[in-house]
């Protein structure tokens, strides 16, 4: 344990009240000589049952204070709202839900450690996920000055029974039993779930798994619609209701969504996706309100983006999923990603109307001042500002290239 020869006086830990966390408290205590350890616990809006007791939980495992950040408000405006903007879906379906909060909770991991001038700071991630290069990566952008314990990479401590025992022999109080087979990360975008029978992919989700939204086959038997509202790229109304910085706020406005969306089970997806340390991984999410928030998005873009303008906001939306998934937040090449994003919403301002029905979220209505589309240019009847017959030396000087290529071929056989 070469880095434990260091020398830390103190240390903030990235704090959750569960297990890992528990034990890392008296671990970094006993093999740090002694140094203060103080918790940090992020509130992005994983909900009031994780959140309760965490302090007295800190506390009695050790941590001298324990600092909870009210980050929920800046998470949906700051981060979510301008990923948003990107259209970024990673593999196809996964919308990064876990990893579009971490640049956040790093950040005011940091804010925290420079505040109460420590040396070093904590994170409990395993040495086989994404989450340690996402965190790390944060930290050296925000404060390479900091050294970085990872336990997970340090402890001979394999299992849930390893934990169990450590804290048992230390008689420090610990909720969490044997009897956990999910791990789940949660956020106000969505909640994640791997482990137990998910483990196999050949192995269909039970009930169980699924905590956030019903189950689309019990699902209402009739729809519901509802309307968003945008200015500039950013939602400012739902239902006519002010959700803007002036009306109930960013936050809120998801929370309205997710009941909208868990309701009509919405936002259930079962994939295997590439993690960025190399090996595949299975897991479950549930993102209602961000499922409904995308396609409204995406809709609006469709009426008011031209061929070209939204086929590079795709480009960088495929770019920008794996930035922001592999932790590259903090970055040049993300902020440049962002702001290109950023000059494209300028346009999207407009309505639409989600059509909400047995897991379905379905664009059906949208009208913006800033359309593209025409109803006289579109139309099969007669009109007069379109002529075909201009269409034909459109193809003949579109199709040239091929049309040379296929001379040319045929020059060459004679």
């Amino acid at each position: 344990m070469a880095l434990a020869k260091k020398k830390i006086k103190k240390v903030v830990l990235a704090y959750s009240g569960g297990l890992d966390t528990s034990a890392i408290i008296p671990w970094l205590k006993e093999n740090y000589d002694g140094c203060e350890v103080i918790a940090f616990c992020a509130d992005v809006g994983q909900g009031d049952e994780e959140l309760e007791g965490v302090k007295e939980k800190a506390i009695a495992s050790g941590a001298s204070e324990c600092y909870v950040v009210d980050l929920k408000e800046e998470y949906v405006k700051d981060y979510i709202y301008p990923i948003l903007k990107t259209g970024s879906v990673y593999e196809g379906q996964y919308l990064l839900g876990t990893s579009m909060a971490r640049p956040i909770i790093a950040k005011a991991h940091i804010e925290v450690a420079l505040k109460v001038g420590a040396d070093a700071v904590c994170h409990g991630c395993t040495g086989k996920g994404n989450d340690q290069v996402r965190f790390e990566s944060c930290f050296a952008a925000l404060a390479p000055e900091l050294t970085v314990i990872a336990p997970w990479r340090e402890w001979d401590m394999v299992s849930r029974e390893d934990l169990l025992d450590y804290l048992a022999e230390r008689k420090i109080p610990c909720a969490a039993s044997l009897t956990k087979i999910y791990s789940r990360d949660a956020n106000a975008w969505h909640i994640s779930h791997e482990g137990g029978e998910l483990e196999d992919p050949w192995c269909e989700p039970s009930k169980e798994v699924w905590t956030m939204t019903v189950d689309p086959m019990d699902a209402p038997d009739v729809p519901e619609k509802v309307q968003l509202s945008f200015k500039e790229g950013e939602l400012v109304a739902i239902d006519g209701k002010d959700f803007s910085q002036n009306g109930a706020g960013a936050y809120e406005a998801l929370m309205y969504l997710n009941d909208k969306g868990a309701a009509h089970g919405v936002g259930r997806i079962d994939i295997v996706e590439n993690r960025l340390v190399g090996m595949k991984s299975r897991g479950c999410y549930e993102t209602p309100g961000g499922t409904i928030l995308m396609a409204a998005y995406k809709g609006l873009e469709t009426l008011i983006l031209d061929k070209e303008s939204l086929k590079y906001r795709e480009s960088v939306g495929l770019e920008f999923s794996h930035v922001i998934y592999d932790g590259r937040w903090f970055t040049p090449l993300a902020k440049a990603q962002l702001a290109s994003a950023a000059s494209f919403a300028e346009k999207l301002t407009g309505d639409v109307v989600v059509k909400l029905y047995k897991g379905m979220a379905q664009v059906i209505q949208r009208r913006s001042p800033n359309s593209l589309y025409s109803e006289a240019f579109a139309t099969f009847g007669a009109d007069d500002v379109y002529d075909q017959k201009h269409a034909e030396g459109f193809i003949r000087l579109f199709s040239l290239s091929s049309r040379i290529t296929a001379l040319s071929q045929k020059d060459q056989e004679k």
